[in-house]
């Protein structure tokens, strides 16, 4: 009887059509709502989403709340909530906290990054523009392929996450869902721009913490499966009585002291730094944010998203753990494992069909922000870094609009967006059908990204970087990187390369510290042989706005009108006027204490979560009892409150006053039809 349970069990808990219905559904409401959001900014804001700078960087003016919300909307991946997950289910309570904080840190010492953005190149628009004027067009292609590697490999790992869940809770094809999810984004991000799409980020941000806390409670509080910290304390005790954890003190899911843990932790944050400082995502979003609170952001958003993968996985990771042997518990395998389903397991046995479709939607939400945002950094790049440069240097502000939105009249990479689209399905059909998994690809992105880690943050932050030393430390490290990994691999499995055994911890290890280490050794020494004498004047001229323009064209431009026609009409992309404001923002001596700001901050967390908390609770070799655990679990709790106050609350207080004022705008057209517009005497960010 058991067993026609347990076989049950592992049959999709949800209908077919609730996959179809979520994952093109949810896409298509997004677009309807970009729509609004596109449509409520042009009308009340003075914004134009007309404006190429508008459409591309929010006119660089968003604030420090909703930029921290963007960033944990596009940093929360699938692998955030499933592959954090799967790392609790093998290895424990160490799991949680090595994969939050092994890629928190990233986030928090970009901020570092986004600080020298502001001060040595506040006008480009993406980080490859910096490298082609400081280092010029060899290493601008050599950075351009490890920039789009980045998108291709991120964009990759969200389509086999989120395709291999659907069609565990719901019996989708795996290969429509390859496809749908990227094409339905892919609809929405082309009608919006990138104010519109932080807007959407927000709300996905909104929903994704809403959903977090019925998790959390459920297991903790309420569940009859489990239902309080004493009753998952007694579950996972004997969890590990009947099945010991290899490398665990004790054997226990209760204990930081997890050799496995430990070697994750250092693959996570090496793999991390690659798919940060190499993704045009979070450049992105450091363009559009205000220079004086960029900082503020970055540190509010690292800190706000660790919430989300240690609840997550402290709660569901831990919670498919403790219903071993429930009848209503899947059993997994360790493919099931390795492709992140812990969670969705956990989930549909705790709450049935409303647990399903719970994790169902937070996970297509997760899916969709983080994919929205690779396929705007992908136009970012290809509008600037393809077009622009190399096909059409003297591109006006029309023209480039037109490539953002990858329309027709622009014959050199029109429907790129979409093409880019159908390539992240056909490589997540690809990999799932070698089986290439979720948790493999996490692992890998160190081994081939983490070259150029090193290179690009000198290249933005130190003026005596050198050139060549730069550009070899990226491609030597790569190429000893790989090397490395399949050595290790050959080596431990009797020279058998598999996909199984290329996915081995020690082997992931192997690649990711000798690539990333090649890479910063061979950029550091040749700098400091042979430096250079770079002033960042030359990148501080990148897309410099003349500061005189008539003031008629000034006027037209505020009411978001005739400025594509403007531009059109010269072959030169029309100058932009500077206003006192801006300037104020750019002021060298306040960004330069912003940056001092970032370095201690980040480096202090840094050291607080990699090293100072967890490492003297690994060496201890302590088991939690029940006291233990749940203090571990409150302090998490706590810190997803904290973390939901500032990504979802303080966004709506530090708008109010353009939520005034499109609020009073929407009043005036209900009741005085036609008299809401925004009159463009000054415009008003979100």
């Amino acid at each position: 009887m058991a067993t026609n349970n347990t076989l049950a069990a592992s049959e999709p808990i949800l209908p077919q059509g609730a996959g179809y219905g979520v994952v093109v559904g949810i896409g298509l409401f997004f677009s309807a709502f970009m729509l609004t959001l596109t449509a409520i900014q042009a009308r009340y804001t003075g914004f134009s989403p007309k404006s190429a700078e508008e459409f591309n960087s929010a006119s660089r003016s968003v604030k420090p709340g909703l930029i921290a919300s963007g960033i944990v909307s596009a940093w929360t991946w699938a692998a955030t909530l499933l592959q954090s997950s799967a790392v609790a289910y093998r290895d424990g309570i160490s799991g949680p906290w090595w994969y939050g904080a092994g890629a928190t840190v990233q986030v928090l010492l970009f901020a570092q990054l986004a600080a020298k953005l502001k001060l040595n190149a506040p006008h480009a628009h993406t980080w490859l523009e910096i490298v082609a004027a400081r280092w010029g067009t060899v290493a601008h292609l050599i950075f351009m392929f490890f920039g789009l590697a980045t998108n291709i490999l991120v964009s990759s790992m969200l389509i086999l996450g989120g395709s291999a869940t659907v069609t565990s809770l719901t019996g989708m094809n795996t290969v429509a869902a390859c496809f749908l999810i990227p094409l339905g984004v892919a609809v929405y991000v082309v009608v919006g721009g990138m104010r519109a799409t932080l807007l959407c980020d927000y709300t996905h941000t909104t929903v994704l913490f809403a959903i977090i806390f019925v998790f959390v409670f459920t297991v903790y509080t309420t569940s009859e499966k489990i239902g309080s910290f004493s009753a998952m304390h007694a579950l996972l005790s004997k969890a590990a009585a009947d099945q010991p954890v290899a490398g665990n003190a004790q054997g226990s899911y209760l204990t930081m002291r997890s050799k496995n843990g430990l070697i994750f932790g250092v693959i996570n944050v090496i793999g991390n730094f690659a798919t940060v400082f190499q993704d045009q995502a979070y450049w992105q979003r450091a363009i559009a944010s205000y220079p004086a609170t960029c900082v503020k952001a970055y540190l509010l958003g690292g800190l706000a998203w660790f919430a989300i993968p240690f609840m997550f996985s402290t709660t569901l990771g831990l919670a498919a753990v403790a219903l071993r042997g429930d009848p209503d518990m899947r059993i997994l395998t360790p493919e099931d494992v390795s492709a992140g389903l812990p969670a969705s397991a956990a989930a549909a046995a705790l709450m049935g069909q409303s647990g399903a479709a719970a994790l169902l939607v937070v996970l297509f939400l997760a899916v969709t922000s983080a994919t929205s945002a690779e396929l705007i950094a992908v136009s970012s790049l290809l509008t600037y870094d393809v077009y622009k440069k190399y096909f059409n240097p003297n591109a006006s502000e029309a023209q480039i609009l037109k490539v953002s939105h990858a329309m027709a009249s622009a014959p050199m990479i029109s429907y790129l967006v979409a093409v880019f689209a159908i390539v992240m399905g056909l490589l997540g059909t690809i990999f799932f059908y070698i089986g290439i998994s979720l948790g493999w690809l996490y692992e890998f992105m160190g081994v081939a990204l983490g070259s150029a880690v090193v290179p690009i943050a000198m290249c933005v932050t130190w003026s005596k970087a050198n050139k060549w030393g730069s550009i070899a430390g990226a491609v030597l490290g790569f190429c000893a990187g790989v090397v490395a990994w399949l050595v290790t691999t050959s080596g431990l499995n009797g020279g058998v390369l598999t996909v199984d055994t290329t996915g081995g911890d020690l082997e992931m290890l192997a690649g990711n510290l000798v690539s990333i280490g090649i890479g910063g050794v061979v950029t550091i020494t040749t700098s400091l042989i042979w430096p250079e004498n770079f002033d960042f004047e030359a990148t501080r001229a990148i897309n410099r706005p003349s500061a005189v323009r008539p003031p008629s064209i000034d006027t037209e431009d505020e009411k978001g009108e005739k400025r594509d026609h403007t531009a059109e009409a010269s072959v030169e992309p029309a100058p932009v006027s500077v206003s006192p404001a801006d300037e104020s923002e750019l002021d060298p001596v306040a960004l330069r204490k912003s940056f001092r700001f970032a370095a201690w901050s980040s480096v202090v967390l840094t050291l607080v979560m990699l090293i100072i908390i967890p490492l003297p609770l690994f060496f201890a070799q302590t088991v939690y009892g029940v006291r233990g655990l749940t203090a571990w679990v409150v302090i998490g709790m706590i810190w997803a409150f904290c973390s939901a106050l500032a990504v979802v609350v303080y966004p709506l207080y530090e708008s109010r006053a353009a939520l005034r004022v499109i609020a009073r705008g929407i009043v005036k057209d209900v009741f005085m039809r036609g008299n809401g517009k925004h009159g463009g005497a000054g415009r008003v960010a979100a």
